[in-house]
């Protein structure tokens, strides 16, 4: 079958969550079928990305973002009832590519991937179409703006409640809604959607082969972070655990390092590298060297929804997790066997010097936490469950496929255009 797959990104190098998350989903459903990827590019290096996917058997149709283009859409935006941030995912090259392409040669499914990019699919009738909210982003909106003052709280709270509208709206016209946790998904129930709406929920998974436990030894002084530096929780976390939890943990051991890695470091996260013992590294080509001699990794979030790639790729390589209650929330995880949970600086600080100063504790995490990701976060067993969820609506349009072929061999019309 013809299935149109749409990204609010270019779903390649799979180098962070939301990337990783769409790039299986491609590679899965590109197996099976003729699979047309379309997803906005905002560099050459981006439309470059996307030779990756045509490699792998994969149509990539793409449309260049600008950013001045982006944030002036955004700003327009405010005065709408159309969330900003659809806004600044749309383009209108790539909207025209897709509609070509579905004159061309008709789709037999649809499958959206975030509600930012869902406008670029609301001409396409009469198709069975899916999407996967992955998380529910009006509500990171809404944390967002808790966390700031006026004026900014209240931009982003009007963000917040326009983008819980429009997928309230985007929910019932879909044939089929995709979350990313059972939370996630409860979270879109509560919107009153229309019975006739099918929803449902599926598990990120972890590349078991590719992050896997390191032989060397970890170094016992050095705590590590990996997450999107241009990324507001992902910001607030690090200034507060450098600000608030690091000095705790170097009046007991002075020699505690802590190693930010992760890409698009803000200025202001840049100057914690002139902190004793914080290193940013900044974007680099793999995070498994860096991480694999941590003694521990942090993910103190404040504001979370959905799950932490990084919670699932540090239990993965064997790399004890110190995790906030929120971030914690979206793992299938026990507190204290699997993980440590904790939340204020002093409780922070010591569940990270548990880990330093015990190796036979570290050790135990170290292999609960492995154990967690191979029994619970395959990618194999994740994309199962997506496929149980799609067969109806592929098994649905396979139906009308058989059924459009046998009129037009009589020379009759099935009445679709």
């Amino acid at each position: 079958m013809r299935v149109l797959f749409v990204c609010h990104r270019m779903p390649y190098p799979p180098t962070d969550g939301a990337r990783v998350r769409a790039y299986q989903i491609i590679r899965h459903l590109a197996a099976r079928h003729e699979l047309v990827v379309a997803a906005p590019a905002r560099s050459p290096a981006e439309r470059q990305a996307g030779d990756a996917l045509s490699r792998e058997g994969c149509t990539v149709l793409t449309g260049t973002i600008t950013r001045p283009a982006a944030w002036a859409r955004m700003v327009r935006n405010l005065a709408t009832r159309e969330p900003s941030s659809m806004g600044y995912f749309y383009s209108r090259e790539l909207a025209r590519r897709i509609r070509d392409a579905a004159r061309s040669r008709p789709f037999d499914l649809v499958f959206v991937y975030c509600s930012s990019v869902a406008p670029y699919v609301s001409t396409l009738a009469g198709i069975p179409r899916v999407i996967d909210f992955v998380d529910m982003d009006s509500q990171k909106w809404l944390s967002v703006a808790g966390a700031h003052r006026w004026p900014l709280s209240s931009g982003y709270r009007l963000e917040g409640r326009k983008l819980q509208r429009a997928e309230a709206a985007i929910a019932a016209a879909f044939d089929l809604c995709l979350c990313i946790t059972p939370a996630e998904l409860a979270t879109l129930r509560s919107y009153g959607l229309p019975a006739s709406t099918a929803t449902d929920w599926f598990p990120n998974g972890v590349d078991l082969a590719y992050f896997t436990p390191s032989d060397a030894p970890c170094d016992p002084d050095a705590i590590g972070f990996v997450g999107r530096m241009d990324y507001f929780p992902n910001q607030q976390a690090v200034l507060a655990f450098c600000d608030h939890v690091l000095p705790r943990i170097q009046a007991v051991r002075p020699a505690a390092t802590f190693t930010i890695i992760g890409a698009e470091p803000t200025p202001a996260i840049r100057a914690l590298g002139q902190r004793p013992g914080v290193t940013v590294t900044g974007t680099v080509a793999d995070v498994r060297p860096l991480l694999s001699r941590c003694a521990l990794s942090v993910a103190p979030l404040a504001i979370a929804r959905g799950v932490q790639n990084k919670i699932l790729e540090s239990m993965a390589m064997g790399v004890p997790v110190v995790a906030s209650s929120a971030t914690a929330k979206g793992v299938e995880a026990v507190a204290g066997a699997d993980f440590l949970v904790a939340d204020d600086p002093d409780a922070l600080a010591q569940a990270c010097l548990k880990l330093m100063c015990h190796p036979e504790e570290r050790a135990r995490l170290a292999r609960a936490g492995r154990e967690l990701v191979e029994r619970t976060y395959r990618w194999d067993a994740a994309l199962g469950r997506l496929d149980t969820h799609l067969a109806p609506l592929l098994a649905r349009t396979g139906a009308d496929s058989r059924r459009d072929r046998t009129l037009a061999g009589n020379g009759m019309s099935s009445g679709r255009d």
